[in-house]
């Protein structure tokens, strides 16, 4: 294997440099996963927070380590800082320590329906890079 200097193309290097100088701008996002909010029946003033979320609303994700039933535990807040649920326990596991690492996830609402008794509240995670 050649471990050796590579030959670049100095007209690449150039145009890199007149688009302003960045390969990646470090603003995408990345689209995570998509997942029903889990634990909505045990959130009080549930039917009150919702009547606030609509469609496309950015919800916060905020890790919570000391979570007595699961140490993985990701809650999902709405703009006021209200709780809304979690992310399902079986799909948190890599995000809770891409988040410990550092990483900035967020969340967004793309419908919200009354089962029941039960609010099921579908949402996109994306990856804050």
């Amino acid at each position: 294997m050649n471990e050796g200097l590579v030959k670049y193309q100095s007209g690449l290097i150039q145009l890199i440099y007149q688009q302003g100088g960045n390969l990646a701008s470090g603003d995408s996002e990345i689209l995570s996963m998509e997942c029903v909010v889990a634990g909505t029946t045990f959130i009080k003033n549930l039917s009150k927070i919702e009547k606030q979320l609509s469609e496309g609303q950015f919800l916060d994700l905020k890790r919570e380590p000391d979570n007595k039933y699961d140490k993985f535990a990701i809650v999902i807040c709405n703009s006021s800082g209200e709780k809304l649920g979690y992310i399902p326990r079986e799909k948190n596991e890599m995000m809770a320590r891409l988040m410990d690492a550092g990483k900035c996830f967020y969340g967004k609402v793309q419908q919200k329906t009354w089962e029941g008794s039960w609010l099921k509240i579908d949402i996109e995670i994306y990856l804050k890079d």
